[in-house]
């Protein structure tokens, strides 16, 4: 870490913004907003859910592209925009009369999200620190954590003192000053890390291209890893409460369940932090996710409350785990000269896994009228993937120009 307050400046921005950002405000807030917004308007609630549908899928197509113009222009240049764009649009919708303009706005949402969120903070985070980036990384995760423990609750408080509409208008009022103001006055890149000019100046932090690590088997298989975790830990979250309360767990203890499972993914973020920059993250990596096969597993056949919270604890726990490791091995494996467009190509392989894993859930209901055989199978994916986690090397050289490759490495 870097002596003097700059970078702990620097992290506190970045956690403010990452707490009003896309990941969290508009994600946990929307299930909040959907029902008033559809009955304000008499739409369904199909209609009103392709916003979302619209969001998630402009996201995952416009984050590759974030990272590389963050990794040319500096993340800063990119945020800023992003977030100014953001506000507006989270704005608009306080004053939207149409479907059509609701959809705009969405994809408005989804075309700047990944600028508001973890890809460009992360690889800001990840400049200014080193030895400890791990607990940096994870300290920044956390504010999307407690977002989505305290928007939902916040939202919902909002609508019923002043309405849908100017609900939107004060979180678009958060979304500004806390996530504008900071990273005006304190979200830059390291020095050492910034392009420079002259004979002397070193052009590139050290690490590889984006084509160049995707030549990588390395990358392949790291993608492949949390492609699994994404694919089943979405499809068990997006039918938790359903699933608990098809076998007579009543509503309130499935609800309690669900908000465990907020909460031990704001413990697990920490904990891996802490743990990141003392021990090999691959294997602590695959212990996490183990923990989240073992809660999953549990899930697939909970039938008392004390087993559903057992069960969304421990998937929680590796939650948490998922979002502070992926930033923190792309930066060691590949360096940081390419870092948010590398991470964007995960980013955007997680969501696609995270959007079909849900409608697996759904077509395994489908088929065998019962989430045992759907779940069980996810928990099974999601063991494959710890495993394949498990076998990545331990440590990987961050100034070579050339992709990494196997054998894996203990």
């Amino acid at each position: 870490m870097r002596p003097g307050p700059r970078p702990a400046l620097v992290l506190a921005a970045s956690v403010l913004g990452i707490f009003v950002g896309f990941g969290s405000l508009v994600i946990f807030s929307f299930g909040v907003f959907l029902k008033p917004v559809s009955a304000g308007f008499g739409w369904s609630r199909t209609q009103a859910s392709l916003g979302f549908t619209l969001t998630a899928l402009t996201v995952a197509a416009a984050s590759p592209f974030l990272g590389r113009l963050a990794d040319r222009i500096g993340p800063r240049r990119v945020i800023l925009p992003c977030v100014s764009v953001y506000a507006a649009a989270l704005a608009g919708l306080a004053f939207v009369h149409s479907l059509a303009a609701y959809y705009a706005l969405y994809v408005a949402l989804g075309l700047v999200g990944n600028g508001t969120a973890h890809l460009c903070y992360a690889r800001v985070v990840s400049s200014w620190f080193d030895r400890r980036r791990g607990a940096a990384l994870a300290t920044v995760m956390a504010g999307a954590a407690a977002g989505a423990i305290l928007i939902p609750p916040l939202a919902t408080a909002l609508i019923a003192h002043y309405g849908w509409r100017s609900a939107y208008l004060l979180l678009a009022a958060a979304a500004a000053s806390l996530g504008l103001i900071p990273a005006v006055l304190f979200v830059h890149d390291a020095p050492q890390s910034r392009q420079g000019s002259g004979a002397s100046a070193r052009p590139h932090p050290p690490g590889l291209t984006g084509p160049a690590a995707a030549r990588s088997s390395l990358f392949w298989l790291l993608l492949a890893g949390f492609f699994l975790f994404s694919l089943s830990v979405n499809g068990c979250v997006a039918h938790l409460i359903p699933m608990l309360t098809d076998r007579s767990i009543p509503a309130g203890p499935a609800a309690l369940a669900a908000s465990l499972l907020g909460v031990f993914t704001l413990l697990g973020r920490l904990l891996t932090g802490a743990l990141l920059d003392r021990l090999p993250a691959p294997p602590l990596t695959a212990a996490f996710f183990t923990l989240a096969a073992a809660g999953v597993a549990i899930l697939s056949s909970a039938h008392t409350s004390n087993s559903a919270f057992l069960g969304a604890s421990l998937t929680g726990l590796g939650m948490g785990a998922e979002a502070s490791v992926l930033p923190y091995l792309i930066s060691r494996y590949f360096g940081l000269r390419s870092f948010t467009e590398i991470y964007g190509y995960a980013f955007t392989s997680y969501a696609i896994a995270g959007a079909l894993g849900p409608l697996l859930m759904g077509w395994g209901y489908d088929q065998w009228h019962s989430y045992l055989i759907p779940t069980r199978v996810l928990a099974a994916a999601m063991f494959a993937g710890a495993l394949i986690l498990a076998l990545l090397p331990r440590n990987a050289p961050t100034n070579s120009t050339e992709p990494a490759t196997l054998p894996l490495a203990a």
